[in-house]
């Protein structure tokens, strides 16, 4: 889509339509987080009409400080994450990772103070490699993981999960990046 600066014309309908409300993020869907739930499964996630999504929990809390867990529709196996992190304490960076796991470790965290998660996926229902990365808190860990699922399957779905323990309310909310 090209970019329009408007000047003195009116502004019309199609106009608006064209250059305001097919820019940027596109809301896809949203679920709710149950009340002290294992995990939260957002369905209808992805679809043929965007290749990249960014992917937001608010509002949540978990009952233990811990990591997020993150899996794609079926898929159990083959997930490969690298994860940079630090303290607030200071000190050197630290680095952990999955290799050929059945979830990606790091896709968010928190506890009983506040949980979120922050992941952008990149061609989840592409027959092509997805893609992941994620910013990460929770206890005094601080960081950023990226990551792969190694296969070439089209997922509609993910899950979040604690790592330990339950999550419970906030939102959920999954954003297509619109094709230009």
């Amino acid at each position: 889509m090209a970019v329009k600066t408007f000047t003195t014309e009116v502004l019309t309908s199609a106009d608006t339509n064209t250059y305001l409300a097919n820019s940027g993020l596109v809301y896809v869907t949203s679920a709710t987080v149950g009340s002290g739930v294992s995990s939260v499964t957002v369905s209808s996630a992805f679809s043929a009409t965007y290749e990249a999504y960014k992917i937001i929990w608010t509002g949540g809390t978990m009952s233990a400080d811990t990591n997020l867990l993150m899996t794609i529709g079926s898929a159990s196996t083959g997930y490969y994450l690298a994860l940079v992190y630090g303290s607030y304490g200071g000190g050197s960076a630290s680095v952990a990772g999955n290799s050929n796991s059945a979830y990606w470790s790091w896709g968010g965290g928190g506890g009983t103070d506040g949980a979120d998660a922050s992941v952008e996926l990149f061609n989840p229902f592409l027959t092509r490699t997805t893609q992941m990365q994620a910013r990460v808190r929770y206890s005094s860990v601080y960081g950023n993981s990226v990551g792969h699922l190694a296969n070439s399957t089209s997922y509609t779905s993910f899950a979040f999960t604690p790592a330990s323990g339950t999550m419970t309310g906030g939102t959920v909310t999954v954003y297509g990046y619109r094709k230009a």
